[in-house]
């Protein structure tokens, strides 16, 4: 054989190999911040989606196929979460997982519905996030529920009568949650004394805490992400007994690193606990935490001190869905994709039973954390 008739079966070879390989695969997109100022809190719902991949493929993939997990960084902002869907769409993606932030997933949103792609996220909870359109789902509840959860809790459980209020201006999910929560916390009886705003970057919180401090309120609700643990501290320091309260943007790491482990008494709303009593998500947490590759290394000092994020059961709860509506799907398209998300109903998850209604969200409960002395334990479960 001539050296270049060698050269032309091999890159034949080459090429069929290329082709049979991207057949025995799904393309899916998971698009969070991998560097920048929500990376760190991100990183969960990213290791639960890549745990929930490995699993999948584990057991044999969909369809006879492995998934290829594309993982995109939208920088932490807004115009990066765009640019990186339209890399995902590019990419051949069937489906974008993510992002964690709202401000992020209303962005990929508006692409992945112009492009046609699903998309899932785990965490986004800002209500607007699925009025982009019909192909944007996800498996969270939203803002308008958890703002209506945390003032019932504070009417009913904490009784409660007046509150003050700290809100993030450049933050659509601290703006949409204050507004829930002030609205209920006044249809409940109560009263909003105050509200004290804020921006982004902030870390002295000094004339704000002041202000609230002469108001006196039964409790303070904070309405931001791990910037309220700077907040809470704060507010302690100073001398403020009311209790403080918040959602689910208390939920990762960087609120305790940041004054939440200092934290005497608190509670927050967030989507699943470990010690949730049920069968899969007992399961989930054995599994992932006997994971040498995710339960090993994660588990070391975050896990001492909150346990499993919630955010990690839901990116694996995203990628289950998913994948359990290509099968009913039948297929790797798009839009029968699409259709089969659209008709889940009662999926069982790591993070409870999933339903999703004619706007892509889920009907589920919330859980209510509380703080004791900056140690996290699981208080409760309400409702809808």
């Amino acid at each position: 054989m001539s050296k270049i008739r060698f050269y032309l079966v091999c890159l034949m070879m080459i090429f069929s190999y290329s082709a049979v390989s991207a057949e025995d695969t799904i393309n899916i997109a998971a698009i969070y911040a991998l560097t920048g100022e929500a990376a760190e809190g991100n990183a969960h719902s990213l290791r639960g989606v890549r745990f929930g991949v490995e699993d999948i493929n584990r057991q044999g993939g969909v369809l006879g196929k492995k998934i290829n997990l594309l993982t995109f960084d939208n920088l932490s902002s807004p115009i990066g979460s765009a640019i990186a869907a339209e890399k995902a769409a590019e990419a051949d993606a069937v489906c974008i997982l993510g992002a964690a932030w709202s401000t992020h997933s209303l962005a990929i949103a508006r692409v992945a519905q112009a492009r046609g792609i699903p998309m899932i996220s785990n965490m986004s909870t800002h209500p607007d996030v699925t009025k982009i359109g019909d192909h944007i789902f996800r498996v969270c509840f939203t803002d308008d529920f958890q703002g209506s959860v945390m003032a019932r809790f504070a009417r009913e459980e904490l009784k409660a009568a007046t509150a003050v209020v700290f809100t993030n201006l450049t933050s659509d999910y601290s703006l949409n949650l204050s507004g829930i929560f002030q609205k209920k916390f006044e249809d409940l009886g109560g009263k909003i004394l105050g509200e004290q705003e804020y921006k982004d970057g902030q870390t002295i919180f000094e004339k704000h805490i002041r202000h609230a401090k002469a108001l006196n309120p039964d409790v303070l609700f904070l309405s931001g992400h791990n910037e309220s643990g700077f907040i809470v501290r704060q507010a302690q320091d100073a001398g403020i007994m009311s209790v403080p309260i918040g959602g689910d943007g208390w939920g990762g790491p960087n609120f305790l690193t940041k004054g939440g482990s200092e934290l005497r008494r608190g509670y927050y709303c967030t989507h699943w606990s470990e010690f949730t009593d049920s069968e899969i998500s007992r399961s989930f947490v054995k599994k992932y935490k006997h994971s040498d590759k995710f339960g090993a290394g994660t588990a070391m000092g975050y896990d001492a001190v909150m346990v499993l994020a919630d955010a990690t059961a839901m990116g694996y709860d995203a990628v289950m869905v998913l994948a359990d509506a290509i099968r009913r799907a039948g297929s790797a398209d798009r839009a029968k994709i699409r259709d089969a998300l659209a008709d889940t109903r009662s999926f069982e998850g790591v993070t409870g039973t999933i339903t999703f209604d004619a706007n892509g969200d889920p009907l589920k409960s919330a859980v209510i954390m509380e703080i004791s002395n900056g140690k996290q334990r699981y208080f409760k479960t309400l409702n809808p």
